[in-house]
C-alpha cells in the first residue's frame, strides 16, 4: 500500500454517542468519542432527526483538530439495516440515501442508518466519495440456513458485520492466506453476540444477535418457543416490554443484575453461585453455538476467531479456547475496532484490492 498522505475520515454513530476517527492511510491522527446526553437526545423525535445537530459537532471536532473537509481524500460512515447486501464497501449513493429518508430499511430510525448519511453530506461538501463498509445487514446466507421451521418467520441475516469481516482479514493475514481460501467461525461477543460461519470468504450464516443463538449480557438468544408464545398472548406485556425484556434486559442482565462480565465475574469469585451458574451457561450457550457453526462448515475450520469487548475477559476466553480447541486453531482480536475496520474497507477499494460496490 503506498503511502501518498491520503486522509479517512471515519464516522461510526451509536444509541448515545458518535465515534469519530482521521487516518493518514493507515495511521490514526486522532479518534473521538462525543457523547450525547439524554435531554440533548430528547429534543428529537427520532434518531433521523439527529443528522444536523451530529453533523455539526462532528465537524467542530474536525476543526478543532485543525482539519476541514477539504483535506480530506473520503469520508465513511458505519453502514446501517438497509436491504440484505453483500459484503464490502459500497459508495453512498442517492438510492441508499433515498431510502434512509423514505424509512424503507430494515430498522428504519436506527442510529447506524445515520452513518452514510453523515458520511454522504460531508464527502459532497469536501467534493470526495462517501462510503460505507459492512453493513450490519450484510447477508450472504445460504439457502438452508434461511428456514426457520416456520414459512411465516423467514431467518435473517444481522450481525456485527463490519467487525467480525474485519478480524477475519486479520486472521487470514496471520495465517498467511487469502480470505477467499478460508473456512473460519468468529466469534463476536458484545452486549449482543454473533457467532458466523465463513466459508471460502462468504458469511454462510450466523446466529440473529436478536432472534436466536446464545443469550448475552443484555439479550436473550435462542428462547422455548411455546413459552415465549404464552408469555406474549398472557395480556402482561406490551410489546415495548417485551422488546426491552429480549433485547435490553435479557441475558446475563437478566440472571445477575448487570450487563457486565467482569463485575458478574468478581462477584462468582466472591461466592455468588448465581453469578457462576450464569457466566457458565453463556459460555455454555456460545460454545455450542460456534460448534454448530462448525457443523455448518463440514467441520473444515481452518480457525475459530474471538472478538468483540468479553474477548478481553480472559476467564470467558480461556473457556471458550478448552471447548473450541478441536474445531482448529484459537485467534483472538480483542475489542471493537470499528473506526479501523471502516478505514481499511475505503483503502481497499482505493488500491483497487476490491471493486466498489452500489446500492440498488
Amino acid at each position: 500500500m503506498t503511502d501518498n498522505g491520503r486522509l479517512i475520515f471515519a464516522i461510526n454513530p451509536g444509541g448515545t454517542s458518535t465515534k469519530v476517527g482521521l487516518f493518514r492511510e493507515t495511521e490514526l491522527i486522532f479518534e473521538d468519542n462525543i457523547r450525547h446526553l439524554p435531554e440533548e437526545l430528547a429534543q428529537f423525535d427520532s434518531t433521523f432527526g439527529q443528522h444536523d445537530f451530529r453533523r455539526n459537532l462532528i465537524l467542530r471536532i474536525l476543526e478543532e483538530q485543525g482539519y476541514s473537509p477539504n483535506d480530506l481524500s473520503a469520508v465513511v460512515g458505519r453502514g446501517g439495516a438497509f436491504k440484505p447486501l453483500q459484503s464490502g464497501t459500497y459508495e453512498v449513493n442517492d438510492a441508499l440515501v433515498e431510502a434512509i429518508r423514505e424509512g424503507s430499511t430494515l430498522q428504519a430510525d436506527h442510529p447506524s442508518n445515520l452513518g452514510a448519511l453523515l458520511a454522504h453530506g460531508i464527502a459532497k461538501a469536501a467534493g470526495v466519495k462517501p462510503y460505507i463498509v459492512d453493513p450490519v445487514c450484510v447477508d450472504e446466507m445460504i439457502d438452508e440456513a434461511r428456514l426457520s421451521g416456520l414459512p411465516a418467520l423467514q431467518r435473517t441475516s444481522l450481525s456485527h458485520a463490519l467487525n467480525i469481516r474485519m478480524v477475519a482479514y486479520k486472521a487470514a493475514q496471520m495465517l498467511d492466506m487469502e480470505l477467499r481460501e478460508l473456512n473460519l467461525v468468529v466469534l463476536h461477543l458484545g452486549s449482543g453476540i454473533s457467532v458466523t460461519a465463513i466459508r471460502e470468504g462468504r458469511m454462510i450464516d450466523t446466529s440473529q444477535a436478536n432472534d436466536g443463538g446464545p443469550f448475552s449480557p443484555q439479550r436473550v438468544g435462542a428462547l422455548p418457543t411455546t413459552g415465549l408464545a404464552k408469555l406474549c398472548l398472557s395480556g402482561e406485556y406490551s410489546w415495548n416490554d417485551m422488546k426491552v425484556m429480549l433485547l435490553r434486559r435479557g441475558g446475563l442482565m437478566a440472571y445477575t443484575g448487570t450487563d457486565h462480565v467482569g463485575e458478574a465475574l468478581k462477584r462468582a469469585e466472591e461466592g455468588d453461585e448465581n453469578c457462576d451458574l450464569a457466566l457458565r451457561a453463556m459460555a455454555y450457550q456460545i460454545a455450542k453455538e460456534a460448534g454448530a457453526m462448525g457443523a455448518a462448515l463440514a467441520g473444515k475450520v481452518d480457525a475459530v476467531v474471538i472478538t468483540g469487548g468479553i474477548a478481553h475477559n480472559k476467564w470467558m476466553t480461556d473457556r471458550l479456547k478448552h471447548n473450541l480447541e478441536y474445531l482448529g486453531k484459537i485467534i483472538i482480536f480483542p475489542g471493537e475496532e470499528e473506526l479501523e475496520a471502516l478505514m481499511r474497507g475505503v483503502l481497499r477499494v482505493l488500491d483497487s484490492v476490491e471493486e466498489v460496490k452500489s446500492y440498488r
